[in-house]
Order: C-alpha cells, then structure tokens, then sequence
C-alpha cells in the first residue's frame, strides 16, 4: 500500500514522528533536552495566545531538518546507531510536544482570532502518539517505537540458510500463475512470523500512549486520533460506517466473483465458509488483488494493456545501451555486470518518476525542487537494510528539500505508486507558504487522496499519450476489463482500510485485551472482507497485525480507506472542471489548466480550516460521499451483479 511517514505538522494535527518522518521545535531544545517537562495542564498561560502559536511554529520550523533526517536514517540505513538518533530525535521532539500540548489546554479559543483559535484546536488534538509526560516512560516508548520499525524494516523468512526479505516474500504470492498454493501458503506464513517479536513491544507501547492520551485529556489513544477531524469522536466513527455502507454492496459483489474463480481453480482449497484464504490473493495483506488478475480477467486480452511489459522493455533497452557502451557482455567481470545492472534499475526509476512528476506540471504545477532526485531513494541499496515501504518525506518547512523512497521496479504497480506518493509532495509544495502548524492535509485522508486522484486519470488513452502503450481499442468488453482491474486496486481495499483502525481502537478501549489480539484481528478481517487463514486456527503464540507496516509503525489507517472515497470525489469534481462530457470512468484531465488550477487552489489550504470548508470549495459540498466510487463501477457492478447470478454470495464471519 502507498503512503507516506507523517511528517512535522502533520505530527501535530495527524500524525507523529515514530513512523520516522516527522517534526517540530525551537530555541529551547538544549532545555528539553535536558529533561525539562511541560507544566500542569491547568497552570495559567505564561504568554498570550498569539505569542505562544508563534513560538510553537518557530520550534516546528526549527526541529523539522534534525527530526526527519534522523527519520530518514533509521528508515534508509537500519542499524543501531541509527535507531539510536531516529530514538533520541523523537524523544527530544515528544518531550517539547508534551509541553505544547498542555500549554495548549490552558487558553479559551472562544473570541480569538480565526488562526490562532485554530492552531490551537490542532495542538489540543496533536499526535498520533501521545507520550507519557514521564521522562522515563517517554524514552522508553520512542525506543520501543524505533525498535518495532527496524524488526520490521530488517525482517526476513528464512528456510535454512535461504532468507527472503518483503520483496521476495511478495513476489512469490504476486507470481499467483506460477507460485502453487503450498509455496504461497508458506510464503504468506513466513513473512507473518517477523512480526511474532513485535507483540510483548507493541503491548507496552499501548499502555505507554493510553497513558499519554489520558493526560492529553481523552480516554484513550484511539480517541485521540478521531479528535482530529473537526468533528465529535463518536461522530467520526459513525460517518466512516456510513461510507463503508455505500460501498459494501459493490465490495461483496466483488469478493463473491472472487471466490468463485477461487473455487474453480483450486477446489475446496479456493474458499473457507465463503470466505478467500488469505495467502491467494496475490497480497500479503489481501489488500490489493491486481495480481488475481489472470485469474480474474473478464474478457481474455481485450484491451489490454502490458504496461509491465512496456517498462521491463525500457529497462532492457537502458541495459542493453549501458553494456554496448562498456564494450559488450563479454569484457564485463561479474562486478562490473551487477553494476550495469544497478545503473539500469535507477535509469527506469527515474523515467517513471519523471513521468509522475510530468503530470503534475502539465496541471500549472511547480517543477520537483533540484534536490530531489538527488536525495531520494529509487532503489533499494545493495549494502544495507532499508525499509522499502513507499512514502514522501517533507525534510523541512521551506518546501526546499522533499523526497520519497522507494524500491522501485519497472511495473505497473509501482508506477501507479509513485503518481501516488508525488500527490503527497505536491501537497507538500502547495501548502508550504502556511504557518507551520497548518502545514497539513485539510485531514489526513486528504492527504492519501490527492496522488491517487491523479491515479484515476491514468486512463488507457493517458498511458497512450505518454508512450507506454499503443491506442486502446474501445469497446463494451474493454470497458469491463479497465474496470475490474481498477477494483481489483481500489474497491478491494476499502474494507482493509477500516479493519486495521477498529483493531486498534478495540487495542486502545481495553475491547481487544492482550490475550485476544490476534483472534480479534482475524475475526475483524472476516468481518470486513471475508477473508480467513488457510489450516489451523491462528492463536494467540502469534501477532499477524505486526506483520503489517502501519501498526509497527504506529500510522492511523482510516485515513487510507477515507481517500479511496475522497479520490473520486475529487476526480469527479476536477473532471467536471475540465468540461468533461461522457461516462465519469473515461475522464481524462491531464494538461487541463483549470482543473490544475483548482486542485491547487484547495492544496494550498492545508490544515488552516476545517476540512469540511476545504472540501466544499473544490466540490460544492461539505459531506464526504462515496457516490462518486459508484458512478464510476456502475458498469462493473452490473456485470458481476449478473456473473454472480445463481451463486451463493457472503460468507460466515468468525465468531466473537
């Protein structure tokens, strides 16, 4: 899945630095770090409300460039030493946010000016994290943190002496033609057992950010994190169910095609009480089912578009070039091969990359900072443990410094993902000119949303225009085709993007106990998405939410499932922008000025205003809706309304 770590503001109004590319701070570092704590929460303010905002944007300013670099080590060069700075980095940074925070509660925000009185509703629902004010007790949770983050990030299946890491791991569920059904059972199994070491951390570290969120005000962490979208906690959760029952009809539609075809080539092996097994969906965490696609494919070949194909193609014609030059395969030692190799591999990375950003600036938008292609990592490093998660990284609050990193490979998965992450970069530049403490996505869901919009644009006759592929045929069967390998990314997901958050939020009340993480988890994931664990049941000597990146490494996940409605609500108003005229699914704005314009327009915002202000000045309302996703399927879910005739769909949820 794409994302990015949340970064400096954004770890004050919605996320926080553990994930490793976060920031904040000012003048009083050497004090902080000397272990001053914050005052009493209902201590009288020491200075007026607009003098404590502007120290507090002062201190972001000033902490960003030490707290993301230290971020970026323990992420791109995984070692002790590196967890140790990314470790005191945080700690210095959670200490000041700690006296932010509580600084924060002391002052009225009724009659105070429209900026202020913001940024200190953003301060008095910060972090993602909450610390403990504890000095003891908040050094240990940061080393907890770095500490789940490099097992995960350093983890690999081992048979033997044969280790695979995450990119290996995939590649054999991904190969869903040639992998066999045992080989990607042990496999998924595998890579499941890294996060086993995780769960006496992440038991503590609960206790440790309840404790922080308890002294924040709130009940717990996990009503930390609903506080920050402009609305009542128990509002929030209620509005995400009703997004989820727009779009359930479709997703079950889906998942019961699904299985079938699951059915039919695997036997009884293909389902489990109508549910998919979870080692055969091409995925890890069953949260992207493209590679089923073989499987899956409505109409055989028709409108097809091998993009893998058309950019394994350019690599070999890079490496190819790099060899003739160096004067032919056979004057090459194996060293100086691999080398080409590598030169290959970063060649294509940046040509995808460069495509990405093309889109960007044929909307208006400003070209990536010259840094960035010198400072981000495209491909994995052959001399180090990195993790290979996708994200985008502010490294400061002057808009002068963003990367991503990546271990990119010539696909079309991964070129989809870098449209992706550069939407974040881009809102990173179009928000940079706000205070500090705005500098974030209007809500974080916001911020997952923007790229994948771009994505959606990504039509066959945009992958004609940039080269990749000749003109598509059109035609019903291809209209079908097109769509069932959108859903097959973007539908597919949405119920993941719920599950992981109702997890954790049972984690944080005390619903979900220690001795029931993992049978919560996968009663949560039959619940969801009908998905279950091939052979014996998996107990409690397991902890299989680790094994996912975002719960190591501590990033609120609604966020995701929230963009998968936001995205094409966005699309469906910059298509409209553009005086788009047809069917929502074949709208393409690339180079469309306005609507550039207006997408720019609501970037800028950040988080200076309540989202909902936000959204209604890019779409003419303030209530996320997901009718949108369906205008867009409405051709697909007719077609499997009519494939599934005859079958028995749903499934059997686990029991609690």
């Amino acid at each position: 899945m794409k994302s990015h770590r949340a970064l400096l503001a954004l770890a004050i109004s919605a996320g926080l630095l553990a994930l490793g590319g976060c920031s904040k701070s000012d003048e009083d570092a050497a004090d902080t770090a000397a272990g001053t704590t914050a005052a009493p929460a209902d201590a009288a303010p020491s200075e007026s409300p607009d003098a404590f905002v502007a120290r507090v944007n002062g201190t972001i300013k000033d902490m960003t460039p030490e707290l993301t670099s230290a971020a970026w080590l323990g992420a791109t060069y995984i070692n002790p030493d590196s967890q140790r700075v990314e470790s005191a980095a945080n700690e210095r940074w959670l200490t000041k946010n700690n006296e932010f925070i509580a600084q924060a509660k002391t002052y009225d925000t009724e009659g105070l000016d429209g900026a202020t009185g913001r940024a200190l509703h953003l301060l008095k629902t910060s972090s993602s994290m909450p610390a403990p004010r504890d000095p003891a007790k908040l050094k240990e949770l940061t080393e907890i943190a770095s500490r789940m983050g490099a097992t995960y990030g350093s983890g690999k299946w081992c048979v033997g002496e044969d280790c695979k890491d995450i990119g290996q791991v995939s590649q054999i569920l991904a190969d869903t033609e040639g992998s066999s059904y045992e080989e990607m059972r042990a496999a998924w199994e595998g890579w499941h057992d890294i996060a086993k070491p995780m769960r006496k951390d992440y038991q503590r570290f609960v206790e440790l950010t309840n404790e922080g969120a308890v002294e924040m005000g709130f009940a717990n962490t996990g009503d930390v994190w609903r506080a920050g979208y402009d609305m009542p906690a128990e509002d929030f959760q209620a509005e995400a169910d009703r997004l989820w029952g727009q779009v359930q009809p479709l997703y079950e539609q889906l998942q019961c095609y699904t299985r079938s075809k699951l059915e039919d080539k695997y036997g009884e092996q293909g389902s489990i009480n109508g549910m998919i097994p979870a080692h055969l969906t091409g995925n890890l965490w069953q949260q992207d089912w493209g590679n089923l696609w073989p499987l899956l494919q409505p109409y055989d070949g028709v409108g097809s578009l091998d993009i893998n194909g058309a950019l394994e193609k350019q690599r070999q014609d890079i490496l190819s070039g790099l060899v003739a030059k160096a004067g032919g395969m056979r004057s090459l030692t194996a060293e100086k091969q691999v080398e080409l190799e590598r030169q290959a591999d970063l060649e294509i990375a940046t040509r995808m990359t460069k495509l990405a950003e093309g889109f960007y600036t044929g909307l208006g938008m400003p070209a990536l900072p010259e840094t960035f292609y010198d400072y981000s990592m495209l491909i994995q490093p052959r001399d180090r443990d990195v993790v290979c998660h996708a994200s985008a990284w502010p490294m400061n609050t002057e808009g002068n410094d963003v990367r991503i990193k990546m271990c990119i490979k010539p696909t079309e998965e991964e070129l989809t993902t870098i449209y992706h992450e550069l939407g974040h970069i881009y809102y990173y530049l179009a928000y940079k000119d706000q205070a500090p403490i705005f500098q974030g996505g209007a809500h974080d869901g916001f911020h997952e949303a923007i790229g994948d919009t771009i994505v959606l644009s990504m039509t066959p006759e945009y992958m004609a225009s940039i080269g990749l592929v000749d003109q598509p045929a059109v035609s019903e069967e291809a209209v079908i085709n097109n769509q069932m390998r959108m859903a097959l990314a973007k539908v597919a997901f949405m119920p993941f993007g719920l599950l992981i958050d109702r997890w954790r939020w049972g984690v944080f009340d005390g619903s979900i106990t220690p001795d029931n993480y993992n049978s919560a988890w996968w009663e949560l994931k039959a619940k969801y998405q009908g998905v279950a664990p091939a052979g014996p049941a998996r107990g409690e000597d397991f902890f299989d939410p680790g094994a996912k990146y975002h719960v190591p490494g501590n990033t609120p996940y609604t966020r995701y499932f929230l963009s998968h409605v936001l995205q094409f609500q966005f699309y469906k108003a910059l298509c409209d922008a553009s005086g788009h005229e047809g069917p929502l699914y074949t709208c393409n704005f690339a180079d469309n000025p306005e609507a550039g314009k207006r997408y720019w327009a609501m970037m800028q915002r950040g988080s200076s205003q309540p989202w909902q202000q936000t959204l209604k000045e890019l779409t003419g309302g303030e209530q996320m809706d997901a009718s949108a996703v369906l205008e867009y399927f409405e051709p697909l879910q007719s077609w499997l309304t009519e494939q599934n005739q005859g079958k028995t769909c749903g499934w059997e949820p686990a029991k609690s």
